[in-house]
């Protein structure tokens, strides 16, 4: 009930109204508000960027919107917060001089005059974005709405961020976005390069990883047309968890990651600690860290892996239907792909087997990839972007 108080369009403009008010009141000019994935996470580029100006900029005051479900997490970890859509969060959100986010947000939530608004995004992008989609497939939008969503929250950006030179165009189309790009990496991947082995150790650790065993991180993405109801999607998986912990079981441990828009319950307990899901670890960085291998699909973890040198495995069993139907490629995957990419269960397990003996199939076409798309990758993407962000 309470849900669909707030999601009516009754509801929604009084929230506009208000929000546009507040906005008008004086910058609290030392305040930023960080969100990631909805406040429900305290992860990706958002993280990073508080993480580096906690320790180099203490004069900011720094918070994180966050969902209620998120509450638990955040005073765990002693993160400063404000509940998304409280009466406290009304207050401080318009104000704030300075919005650090990663994923589109409400409509009817507009930047207020004097506010700076870096949109962090999430991802290189693979498959087709915004006004890039043909076909619009999406539960509760058209073709028209749609795009016309991505135009209005676009307008709000002040910067965004872009990994490398072949995103920073794609963005620009995309989103319509005619604002500032700070092309410098992404921010969240820093880690995977400034990590030392004590610390990769310590997260295996927490994990409850037998160091004998090696990791497998299977991370596919979301079908737009694959849901329970606006704003959740069910995953299906596509090869069997007990033939796999049959054939694998006594090499490595296989963590699945489910999208941040899957909103399915996955119950892996038959499969004892074969499988772990670490759909709600906070940092997928630190999952990349401890993983020897990568499973994936169309997601763009992919491309921030591929910086770590470490065997990637396209399990891509509808390539078809999604490249030519659901959403489209802006780069040709099957002849660029730093990996092999499989249909089937069999040649998907032959793929792990070869990964796991002797690393990429095609190092020259790795390293060719590589080249491409994470040249800018060096562990000091936050700081590039909090100089930009700051600049006087």
């Amino acid at each position: 009930m309470l849900t669909k108080i707030k999601k009516s369009k009754i509801t929604l403009s009084l929230f506009k109204i208000v929000f546009l008010a507040l906005g008008l009141l004086p910058k609290k000019k030392d305040l930023i508000i960080f969100e990631s994935f909805h406040g429900k996470q305290y992860s990706d580029s958002p993280r990073s960027i508080y993480e580096y100006l906690a320790k180099k900029h203490p004069n900011y005051k720094l918070v994180w919107s966050i969902d209620r479900g998120s509450v638990p997490l955040f005073t765990a970890l002693g993160i400063p917060y404000v509940k998304r859509f409280s009466p406290k969060w009304f207050l401080m959100k318009p104000r704030a001089k300075y919005w650090v986010n990663n994923v589109r947000l409400p409509i009817w939530m507009p930047r207020p005059k004097g506010t700076t608004y870096l949109q962090t995004w999430h991802g290189t992008p693979l498959k087709k974005l915004g006004l890039d989609i043909d076909e619009v497939h999406i539960p509760g939008s058209t073709r028209k709405t749609y795009k016309e969503d991505i135009l209005k929250e676009s307008k709000n950006w002040s910067y965004l961020i872009s990994p490398n030179n072949y995103s920073s165009g794609i963005f620009r189309s995309a989103f319509g976005f005619n604002g500032v790009m700070i092309e410098s990496g992404y921010p969240r991947n820093d880690k995977l390069y400034t990590a030392s082995e004590t610390e990769v150790a310590d997260i295996k650790e927490t994990l409850k990883i037998p160091k004998d065993k090696k990791i497998i991180l299977y991370a596919p993405t979301w079908r737009d047309d694959d849901y329970f109801k606006v704003g959740q999607y069910k995953f299906t998986f596509q090869f069997e968890l007990d033939k796999m912990k049959e054939r694998f079981g006594d090499e490595f441990v296989l963590l699945t990651r489910m999208h941040y828009l899957v909103a399915e319950n996955f119950d892996f307990t038959a499969y004892g600690d074969f499988v772990k899901d670490v759909s709600s670890y906070p940092d997928i960085a630190e999952l990349y860290l401890v993983s020897d291998i990568l499973i994936t699909d169309y997601s763009s973890v992919f491309f921030d892996y591929a910086g770590l040198n470490r065997p990637i495995i396209f399990y891509m069993y509808d390539i078809e239907d999604y490249r030519d139907r659901l959403r489209g490629f802006y780069f040709d995957i099957e002849k660029d792909a730093p990996g092999p990419i499989v249909e089937n269960e069999e040649d998907l397990f032959e793929a792990i087997d070869y990964a796991l003996e002797n690393g990429h199939v095609s190092p020259e076409a790795f390293k060719s990839f590589q080249d491409r798309f994470c040249y800018l990758e060096d562990g000091k993407a936050t700081e590039r972007v909090v100089k930009q962000l700051f600049a006087r």
